[in-house]
This record gives C-alpha cells, sequence and structure tokens, in this order.
C-alpha cells in the first residue's frame, strides 16, 4: 500500500470518528421515550406508501395498528389486502367517497371525512393502540371538511406512547408545526404524466 493510500485512509478514519463522536453525542441526548406526530406531504409520491412501511414495521414489533382513510374510496388496494391478513393487529377502515372531483358533491365529502373523523377519535383516546395513520387526511383541512383546532387538540390529548401519522399534500402550517417529524415529498417524474396508467402493486 502507498503512503498516499495510507494518508487517505487516515483521513478517512479521522472523519468517520469525527463522525461517530457527533452522532453518538446526539444519541445519548435523545432519551425522552413518547409518541409522534409524523406527517408526510407534499406533491411527490410515496407519502402514503411510507405511512404504511411503518405499519408493517410496528407490527413487526407486535404493535396494534389503526388506519383510518379520508379520501380513498377503494377497497382493492394491495396494502390493504395486505394488511387485512393480521386482524388481531390492524384495524383497517376505508372511509372516503373517492377524489373531490369524481364525488362532485361536498356536503356528502364532508358527512364522510366527519364520519371518518368520530371514529379516529375512538382510537386517539385507545392507549391499546399504539399507531395511528390517518391518510389523506390533509385534503379535510383544505376543504374545510374538519376543523383543524380541533383535530389537533385530540391528538395533542393522545396516549402518550401512541404514534400518529398524518398523510396528504399541502398539510396546513399549524399541523407542521405541530408535528415532530415532516417529511416534503417532492416530485421530479411521475409516469402518469407520460401516460402511464396506474399500475396495480405500484400505485394502489
Amino acid at each position: 500500500m502507498t503512503t498516499e493510500q495510507n494518508d487517505r485512509d487516515e483521513r478517512h478514519n479521522k472523519r468517520m470518528q469525527r463522525k461517530k463522536d457527533v452522532i453518538d453525542s446526539k444519541i445519548a441526548a435523545a432519551q425522552e421515550a413518547r409518541g409522534i406526530l409524523l406527517v408526510n406531504t407534499g406533491n411527490g409520491k410515496g407519502k402514503s406508501s411510507a405511512a404504511f412501511g411503518v405499519v408493517a414495521r410496528a407490527l413487526g414489533h407486535g404493535h396494534k395498528v389503526a388506519v383510518v382513510q379520508f379520501v380513498k374510496g377503494r377497497s382493492d388496494t394491495g396494502e390493504e389486502g395486505f394488511f387485512r391478513k393480521f386482524p388481531e393487529q390492524v384495524r383497517w377502515h376505508v372511509c372516503g367517497e373517492g377524489f373531490t372531483w369524481e364525488t362532485q358533491d361536498n356536503n356528502r365529502d364532508t358527512a364522510a371525512a366527519q364520519a371518518a373523523w368520530k371514529l379516529a377519535c375512538s382510537y386517539l383516546a385507545d392507549d391499546g393502540i399504539d399507531l395511528v395513520v390517518f391518510d389523506e387526511m390533509t385534503y379535510a383541512f383544505k376543504y374545510g371538511w374538519l376543523d383543524l383546532a380541533e383535530v389537533l387538540a385530540a391528538i395533542a390529548a393522545r396516549p402518550k406512547m401512541q404514534t400518529v401519522i398524518v398523510t396528504g399534500r399541502a398539510a396546513p402550517t399549524a399541523l407542521v408545526d405541530a408535528a415532530d417529524t415532516v417529511t416534503d415529498m417532492g416530485m421530479t417524474k411521475h409516469a402518469f404524466k407520460a401516460g402511464v396508467k396506474a399500475m396495480p402493486g405500484v400505485e394502489f
């Protein structure tokens, strides 16, 4: 091995040691144990998919999960088909009437969202539920179907160890401010814009 290579290796090792020291100190400082509020927002694909990945992770730890879908009205998605195989751990509710351009009925959409929220509240009050996913919930705020302040108050009052994930585009500022973790998913390209139809196993 050359002297130059030895020098590179030594510099690399020193950088990695400094990085490890920083990360270890941050891990040591993070001692609080509690459930968190996560928000997956943005115009890119993957907001719900990321949430359902966390559902799979929670099941691996033996946790109990509730999923309330606020807009989606179809019951033939791959994720629902899969997670319904775990009835002892997962409670899955498709509460939407479909996208607003399909229903074209604001009163009907409002009633569906409020019924979904009533169900959601029952899970927010249940300390036996470890993870709650409110899929596409942000649209309920955008269209005025739900009162944001009321929702935030209920989420804040949930059991200490319960984690909540909210998905959907255009998350309101107050929701983002209240969240512990926020991911804004951007879209660089999407197959649909190139004329590719929504494919099972990828889009639903």
